[in-house]
């Protein structure tokens, strides 16, 4: 039997209207095998397989002008602009708890993207207890220079973005080849190469981390090319903005919070009919 995938893109605050996509989802009982989430994509997936809905949204608005939550002030302090302390422990764990039991329990495999500094290639690993294994997530969203190397597994990680934003190939390699992605990038959106000076003073003992980081535009620009054939094929199934995100990268603003996080409702809702159709095929 087709096992069917959800990817899901990061994208610093953009990945709140991947929230509003997932909890259209719920919503609607869509029903995957497994999901793999990159960064922000991660964030939010994870609450999709524990299925709560509206937690994101909740928490994101409530604590974004919070300092412990993302901030320069916790990158003086820790080396980290989202705390880890406060993001990864005090927050799912007391303030708006996480449904650890649920996510355990889940018959949903799932998957979180990191990028290896040592090897400069992408990691897909799966997550089979989120308590234990928060720092293989909190890996996935550790933002390159604003965030301290994390090791786990054996191994130095990053933000799976810098390596594979978009991990569909490798998922459908994996099994899932019937594939729902939600990018977070409206269509048409060109990446444009990023200045290396800096990862070559941040990250100058990985030479092929650095490289990774130079060619970092052409692998997402490929990757969206390849998105767009799959669609066309029918292949894979694409939600993706349907207009312009007005929001920062690190948004402390619960309104726009609230804007980018309806406008992925609306998407989902609008094309809910036919990604029904589809999963049926």
């Amino acid at each position: 039997m087709t096992q069917k995938g959800l990817v899901l893109e990061g994208g610093g605050m953009r990945g709140i209207y991947t929230a509003g996509v997932l909890d259209v989802f719920m919503e609607n009982q869509i029903h995957f095998d497994g999901v793999i989430g990159v960064s922000a994509g991660a964030v939010h997936g994870c609450s999709y397989i524990s299925g709560q809905k509206g937690r994101n949204i909740r928490y994101y608005k409530k604590y974004c002008r919070d300092k412990r939550f993302m901030s320069f002030r916790n990158i003086l302090l820790t080396g980290d602009i989202a705390g880890e302390q406060f993001c990864y422990h005090e927050l799912p764990e007391k303030l708006d708890p996480y449904d650890y039991d649920a996510f355990n329990t889940s018959d949903t495999k799932f998957y979180v993207t990191c990028s290896n500094l040592e090897t400069g290639k992408p990691e897909y690993l799966q997550l089979t207890d989120m308590k234990k294994e928060i720092d293989l997530m909190r890996a996935s969203a550790s933002l390159p220079y604003v965030s301290r190397i994390v090791n786990a597994n054996g191994m130095k990680l990053l933000d799976g973005g810098c390596t594979d934003s978009i991990p569909v190939t490798a998922f459908r390699k994996m099994g899932y080849e019937k594939c729902v992605v939600v990018l977070t990038r409206p269509q048409g959106y060109v990446k444009t190469p990023e200045k290396t000076a800096l990862a070559k003073f941040f990250y100058g003992k990985y030479p092929l981390f650095i490289k990774a980081m130079e060619e970092r535009h052409n692998t997402y620009n490929e990757t969206i090319r390849e998105i767009e054939r799959l669609e066309r094929e029918g292949e894979i199934f694409v939600i993706r903005p349907s207009r312009q995100l007005n929001i920062k990268r690190t948004e402390a603003d619960p309104e726009k919070l609230q804007e980018v996080y309806d406008i992925g409702a609306e998407d989902a809702q609008n094309q809910m009919k036919q990604l029904e159709e589809w999963m049926e095929r």
